[in-house]
């Protein structure tokens, strides 16, 4: 029996796809993933937590400043974080318990002081509120735009009670570095 030119080409090629070249960064036995690099860095939790909460994903932001807390332990700005990323969660009770020890570890941190008075303010207590924002306002020597906004807004809600009524109100969490955080109510 005779075998064309087309299935002499056809076996020859299944042939070469079977043969182990010995190349591509494939371990033999190696079935899925590559193998990991222990000497390999890992990038900071806390930075992926920051990108993550940019970009919407509150949970995977939770996750990520968490190991970042397993890594480094807890400070005023991983507190301040894992509160912030609870708030966008919609966790108010975890969020303001992160934030109140947040500023007792970092009393002179205004960006915890702000973030504390936007839990202060979703869970209804503007007086607090607004004495918290005063506080981050003066700690952050008026520089902060998003500080000033939020007092703004506070105050403007103790006058009249009746303002987020008919105002959208619009408080932005804020971290260190060049990343601000907007929460609105879901109306």
């Amino acid at each position: 029996m005779r075998i064309g030119p087309a299935a002499c080409l056809t076996t020859l090629i299944l042939m070469a796809a079977c043969e182990n070249t010995g190349g591509h960064g494939i371990a033999d036995g190696q079935v899925y993933a590559p193998a990991l690099d222990p000497r390999g860095d890992a990038v900071d939790g806390q930075l992926v937590g920051h990108r993550l909460m940019a970009a919407g994903e509150y949970e995977l932001a939770l996750e990520a400043y968490l190991r970042a807390a397993g890594r480094s332990g807890i400070d005023g700005e991983l507190l301040t974080s894992l509160g912030s990323a609870n708030l966008a969660l919609g966790r108010l009770n975890q969020a303001e318990r992160q934030l109140r020890e947040a500023v007792k570890v970092a009393p002179d941190w205004p960006e915890a002081w702000n973030n504390l008075g936007v839990v202060l303010m979703e869970r209804g207590k503007v007086s607090e509120a607004s004495e918290v924002f005063r506080r981050a306002y003066a700690l952050d020597d008026g520089q902060s735009n998003a500080i000033r906004d939020n007092l703004r807004l506070a105050l403007a809600k103790m006058q009249n009670p009746g303002y987020s009524e008919t105002e959208q109100e619009e408080f932005q969490l804020i971290r260190r570095g060049s990343g601000t955080y907007l929460i609105r109510p879901n109306n």
